[in-house]
């Protein structure tokens, strides 16, 4: 899907375009082959500048060439399967073509671009390509804030449900949020070499008032790197917790378990000896059966209080 937008650069209004002109903003989300090649030609650009943030493994990164700026950057992502929410990362590539167009490239729609589309960025104008960047790298760092809080919530939650129920399907739930936040670290420690490179002004330009904006998506990303090292410790810990928890409370029931076929195999073992086909004692007492029952309680209570005392039962 191809999406093309500008800002008239006199009224500053903000509108859906069909045409090639300078200043445009061209979106670009899981193009097909024909769409990157009507774009290259409409704009003169190498094809292959296009497909780098098509690769789902593509690392965030900087490249120059042509008088072309590729900024490839991590996006937070959340998908749903099953009914569960799995949080994760993607590709966006920034391409800035000349001083004529700005593109951006991804696999699937995502919250950042979105914003913009729908107007929701303040002082956000197609024609200040700088500005733009410097304002997806803001706005990126925030919505990663938003999921590692909502990735917290989450944990909070199941943690409280594995206090009730200790079944298998929290301790899951635990492990992929334990995973998200793995991804999570990682493109954000990636996305902070592209803010750090892109601080030193040897890729674009950089203006006063849009500087501000770099240093507080670095800041930004910086406390969001923390906060996902604090929850990836925490959810570790809770996991070895409960894993510890899990393996005495089957060590206790297997001990229980044992303990009472002790107890039960008493009363079978002596039933066995006199059900056998030889003389024993009280065969032919009219109270034997009332004497036996009675020795098998008692026996079988006094191994009960010793396993009890012994804290084996």
């Amino acid at each position: 899907m191809v999406k093309m937008y500008r800002t008239d650069i006199n009224t500053n209004i903000f509108e859906q375009v069909t045409t090639y002109e300078k200043g445009t903003w061209i979106n670009l989300v899981n193009p097909t082959e024909g769409e990157i090649d009507e774009v290259c030609e409409n704009i003169n650009i190498d094809p292959e500048f296009l497909k780098y943030p098509l690769d789902n493994e593509e690392k965030a990164r900087i490249d120059n060439e042509d008088n072309n700026s590729l900024f490839i950057i991590d996006v937070p992502v959340i998908e749903e399967k099953d009914g569960e929410k799995f949080y994760s990362t993607m590709p966006l590539g920034m391409i800035v073509v000349r001083d004529d167009f700005f593109i951006t490239v991804s696999l699937n729609s995502n919250k950042v671009i979105e914003d913009f589309e729908e107007e929701r960025v303040r002082n956000f104008y197609t024609y200040k390509k700088t500005r733009f960047i410097l304002q997806i790298l803001y706005l990126n760092s925030s919505y990663f804030l938003n999921v590692l809080k909502q990735i917290n919530k989450e944990s909070e939650a199941t943690v409280f449900l594995l206090q009730k129920s200790m079944k298998n399907r929290e301790l899951v739930q635990l492990l992929n949020l334990e995973n998200s936040l793995v991804y999570i670290a990682t493109s954000l420690r990636s996305n902070e070499v592209v803010m750090e490179k892109t601080l030193s002004g040897k890729i674009i330009k950089l203006y006063d008032e849009d500087e501000d904006i770099l240093e507080d998506a670095i800041v930004e990303n910086k406390q969001a790197i923390e906060m996902s090292k604090i929850y990836s410790d925490i959810l570790s810990g809770t996991m070895d917790a409960y894993a510890s928890i899990i393996s005495n409370n089957l060590n206790s029931v297997m001990k229980f378990l044992a303990s009472i076929t002790i107890v039960l195999s008493l009363p079978t073992m002596i039933a066995s000896f006199f059900g056998m086909n030889v003389g024993l004692p009280l065969t032919n007492n009219k109270f034997g059966f009332l004497i036996i029952i009675i020795l098998s309680v008692l026996i079988s209570g006094i191994t009960y209080f010793w396993l009890k005392k012994k804290d084996m039962l």
